[in-house]
């Protein structure tokens, strides 16, 4: 979700870090991330299937193993990540000033990001769109009976410009209850102190599934905005946005070829196909383009599986989340993702 508040309260700090050098000089970050033995990852503050502290303190979700997969495919080692919460308003100067090397934070890419505030977006690991939960008792099936509700809502977000979009386009009575943080979007819908909560399709998922009962509330089908969520790096340092941009395809790729965490050994000793060979790098050409080892895909592959699998593992039907595939499914089967050509 996009806070043009703190968006472009942040830009000034931006121009500073440009205008500078700051710490991020062009391919700083990738020597920075060698010399420290260890890759700094920004994510959400704790959003279940996406990047949340289990009971042992280890980050779990989509965004955190996408971390881990960098973290493979620089280092060789997927372990080495430090995991930096960062809230809705944090995320963009800790990025811009060089605290973290890539946010991947349920980030949603939009123009503004791209030209206002010195960043980049990478590549697309979630599409999203915003949505609706209601209780069950209240009989609701689509958004547009929402008419005369109140709606708990995210200040300062994407989230509450696309609201107020939405209801005045069709036009109904909406009145919408802001809160600065998505807990307390959550505590006070849970409460009964709105009728609806709006949120990203995959937060809405995250939230339900930390209610005791469930079952008791139900998403809408609607969705009233396109959220393509994905890493962001600063816009200085094309040599790391190269390594961040890849290494996000090569999980993709390697579903499209039907390689996983537990094949990719063997696929890598017998595949003669080129795109395998270069892929996994017994064709070594890849990662030299890049400046990283002939390994790096399959290092990243190895410790988190393909994107198919990290998906499935954190979000998926078998998960508390329960979530389908829909435009997160391969170009080949009716979604939206596509790898870049890989040569």
């Amino acid at each position: 979700m996009f806070s043009f508040r703190s968006a472009f309260a942040a830009t000034s700090l931006a121009v500073l870090v440009l205008a500078t050098g700051g710490q991020a000089r062009a391919g700083a970050t990738l020597d920075g991330v060698r010399s420290r033995g260890i890759l700094t990852c920004g994510v959400n503050t704790g959003v279940a299937g996406f990047s949340q502290p289990d009971s042992q303190g280890i980050w779990r979700g989509l965004d955190a193993d996408l971390c881990r997969a960098f973290a493979a495919s620089v280092l060789g080692d997927a372990t080495q990540v430090r995991f930096v919460p960062l809230s809705g308003q944090q995320r963009f100067p800790a990025l811009q000033s060089g605290e973290i090397d890539v946010l991947v934070r349920q980030t949603t890419a939009t123009m503004g990001r791209d030209t206002a505030l010195g960043l980049r977006s990478v590549g697309i690991n979630f599409y999203d769109g915003q949505g609706f939960m209601v209780r069950r008792d209240a009989g609701l099936s689509r958004a547009a009976e929402l008419d005369g509700a109140t709606v708990c809502v995210q200040q300062g977000s994407t989230t509450e410009g696309n609201l107020a979009d939405w209801y005045r386009a069709a036009n109904i009575r909406v009145t919408p209850v802001l809160f600065e943080r998505i807990d307390q979007v959550a505590a006070a819908f849970s409460s009964g102190r709105c009728d609806a909560l709006t949120t990203d399709a995959s937060q809405i998922a995250a939230v339900r599934s930390s209610f005791p009962n469930p079952g008791d509330f139900v998403v809408l089908p609607d969705r009233i905005s396109k959220e393509p969520l994905g890493p962001m790096v600063r816009r200085d340092d094309q040599e790391w946005f190269d390594v961040i941009r890849w290494t996000l395809n090569a999980l993709i790729e390697a579903e499209e070829l039907g390689i996983t965490a537990a094949n990719a050994e063997a696929r890598r000793a017998q595949d003669a196909s080129p795109a395998t060979r270069r892929l996994l790098g017994t064709d070594p050409t890849l990662g030299q383009g890049l400046k990283l080892s002939a390994s790096w895909a399959y290092d990243a592959i190895r410790a988190v599986g393909n994107y198919g699998e990290v998906f499935e593992r954190n979000v998926g039907q078998a998960t508390a989340l329960g979530m389908e595939r829909g435009p997160n499914a391969l170009w080949t089967s009716g979604g939206l993702m596509y790898a870049w050509p890989m040569r």
